[in-house]
């Protein structure tokens, strides 16, 4: 391991919260832990049930997640293949609070916009 890919690992351990927040709290990331919070989906499901996400998004987000043990991609020998994402037990920690902030983002929604145009109006 290079001396930068240690002083970056170094830093991740000594803050936590900073990596775990980057880890899920990029623009896709949550939504897709919320999205399989019901069980376990197929990528063109998710596609369909995260508005404004891409392909590509939608699988580095995937890869990451996986990488990161939060999700499992499991492969099924069907004709085409069938493949499902699931959350790992780990994400079964911290459902409760990603639903709860999704529901919040949900109901805020319309106060920030206001908030963002009054903000700007001043300016």
């Amino acid at each position: 391991m290079s001396q930068r890919n240690t002083a970056v690992t170094d830093q991740v351990s000594d803050c936590p919260i900073r990596e775990v927040l980057a880890l899920i709290g990029d623009k896709w990331s949550a939504q897709v832990l919320v999205e399989l919070g019901d069980g376990p989906r197929r990528f063109t499901q998710l596609e369909r049930a995260i508005e404004g996400v891409s392909r590509r998004m939608l699988t580095l987000s995937l890869r990451n997640l996986e990488r990161n043990g939060l999700v499992t991609r499991t492969v099924y020998p069907d004709s085409p293949p069938r493949v499902e994402y699931a959350t790992t037990a780990l994400v079964e920690e911290i459902r409760e609070p990603l639903e709860a902030l999704s529901d919040w983002a949900r109901r805020a929604a319309p106060s920030i916009a206001a908030a963002r145009h009054a903000y700007d109006a001043r300016r």
